[in-house]
């Protein structure tokens, strides 16, 4: 756990820290947010507005409720079509708005937030024959949103064995993996890019879960494999590339087939940048966390459960209702075309209590990943409550099991949570601030360096559950960095010896600081 530990505080942000930094941007070299293929065979995905709108499905009915899933491999067919692949695919990382920029060009949103809109988190689709499209090895391309043919065959088996014969990859028509390429973020976050990693993955994988349970494909993320067995089927550049995560989707009782032989893979694609800055702290992290064979990943793989922090004798206040609160029912395809990060909040506008529990109740309803037990957490999620109807002002502390709130400190906190947010005024203008904290020292204890990547994976998911939670509500929401240390010191003592995984800030937009008309 050494290494996690040490990469962890020399990616710290702090007051220090930024004052020594002279990191600068060099615009003439940003990276291309794309990885494109030179010269391969291409399957043009379904893009008729018909079937893309098809995910008519209220968003927080598919939020955080993921099915039980006990890995019995009599579970019904359920085999994905290109219709359903178009729709999982677009509503995880499609393309979903589009922006003329000032000097020419034009910049291409997509479906789930990306920290400084870099776009460095890849998917992949290893299939076997499915409706429409032939078994192989494909990468999807969100530039012409079509899956680019990297390999004939069906090669689950690969996935299968790096798993250590995980049930539901072993059962699955078809997986999705996701890779990052560092530069792509590095070039703005230096080392830190390896956190971002998974905070990006995690909102990207946010909308993926809801998307394909609205498919009812069953998704769970697998983070237990052979790192260099899943980097070799995908063709990945492990100096500059890694894969991140294994999602099955679907089932299916016929056995997965003998994979056939497979060559080294070394496609060409185009180039990102003019140069690029090798981060080995990025890379030294990433070995140091990875799995070397299937009996090391079946050794790794255990359901890991947190206790929560001890109960106080505190007077805690409920969660609404969620079967009396009169919330907002967006489809989920409503909500991914909605949600943006909001870069400017109203102050003046509380939210409403009911509203705030919505979020919270959905987005922590725990992850379906075989590194926790069903329900099960690895991180605690505090508040800085500023403008939430009938919610005094004040930190608190999230009780899950409970579904309460522990108020730990009453105040107005608007200047400590700018502060916190490394000096910027949007975290004190929000109407809330959820951080979620990891008792990193006990995760890494039971999980060794990997588990670095389970807790900011799930951060990144809660994260990005509620963006999504906060814009089915009508509200906005945007992620946020933050001064590590201080942050903890904040919720401390109740926080004391925990790490900050994510931060997500909530409130209404100020239409007229953003340009917009304030009636809309």
């Amino acid at each position: 756990m050494e290494t996690a530990l040490r990469y962890h505080e020399a990616t710290n942000h702090s007051q220090a820290k930024l004052r020594r930094d002279s990191h600068v941007l060099d615009w003439s070299n940003q990276p291309r947010p794309f990885k494109i293929y030179r010269d391969v065979e291409s399957v043009a995905l379904p893009a008729d507005p018909d079937v893309l709108a098809a995910a008519t499905q209220p968003l927080l009915d598919l939020m955080g409720t993921p099915p039980t899933d006990t890995g019995d491999p009599g579970v019904g067919e359920r085999i994905p079509d290109l219709d359903v692949l178009a729709r999982t695919l677009y509503l995880a990382a499609g393309v979903i708005k589009r922006k003329r920029l000032a000097g020419g060009g034009e910049m291409r949103f997509r479906a789930y937030p990306n920290t400084g809109a870099l776009y460095h988190i890849d998917l992949y689709l290893v299939t076997g024959e499915l409706p429409g499209l032939p078994a192989g090895v494909y990468h999807f391309g969100p530039h012409d949103f079509a899956l680019h043919r990297l390999r004939a065959g069906d090669y689950r088996a690969v996935l299968a064995e790096a798993s250590g014969m995980e049930a539901r990859i072993a059962r699955a028509p078809a997986v999705l993996v996701s890779a990052s390429t560092y530069w792509r973020n590095a070039w703005k976050y230096q080392a830190r890019a390896y956190r971002h990693c998974f905070w990006d993955a995690g909102t990207l994988h946010a909308n993926l879960l809801a998307a394909a349970d609205a498919e009812l494909l069953q998704p769970r993320v697998v983070l237990g494999f052979v790192d260099a067995g899943v980097a070799a089927l995908l063709g990945l550049d492990t100096a500059r590339e890694a894969p991140l995560t294994l999602v099955p989707l679907g089932g299916t009782k016929t056995p997965i087939p003998s994979a056939p032989p497979m060559p080294t893979l070394a496609l060409p694609t185009e180039t990102l940048s003019r140069s690029e800055v090798d981060y080995p702290a990025i890379r030294e992290m990433q070995q140091a966390s990875s799995l070397v064979d299937p009996a090391a990943v079946a050794a790794w793989r255990s359901p890991l459960t947190i206790p929560p922090s001890n109960v106080t004798r505190a007077t805690l206040r409920p969660l609404a209702s969620m079967e009396d609160a009169d919330l907002t029912r967006r489809s989920l395809i409503e909500v991914i075309r909605r949600r943006g990060s909001t870069r400017a909040f109203d102050r003046t506008r509380a939210i409403a209590f009911p509203a705030l529990c919505a979020v919270l109740d959905h987005a922590t309803r725990g992850v379906a990943a075989d590194i926790l037990a069903p329900g099960s957490t690895l991180l605690d999620h505090y508040l800085i409550v500023h403008a939430v109807e009938g919610l005094a002002p004040g930190a608190y502390y999230y009780r899950r099991e409970e579904r309460s709130l522990e108020l730990l400190r009453a105040g107005d906190f608007r200047a400590i949570a700018a502060r916190l947010d490394l000096g910027q005024a949007l975290a004190g203008d929000a109407a809330v601030n959820v951080y979620s904290l990891c008792a990193l020292s006990a995760v890494l204890g039971q999980l060794g360096n990997r588990g670095y990547r389970a807790a900011q994976l799930e951060g990144g998911i809660i994260g990005g559950r509620m963006y999504l939670g906060a814009y089915a509500q009508g509200f906005g929401a945007t992620g946020l960095t933050f001064f590590d240390d201080e942050v903890t010191e904040f919720f401390s003592p109740h926080a004391a010896g925990k790490s900050v995984m994510f931060l997500v800030a909530l409130g209404y937009p100020d239409r007229v600081a953003l340009g917009l008309d304030r009636e809309r």
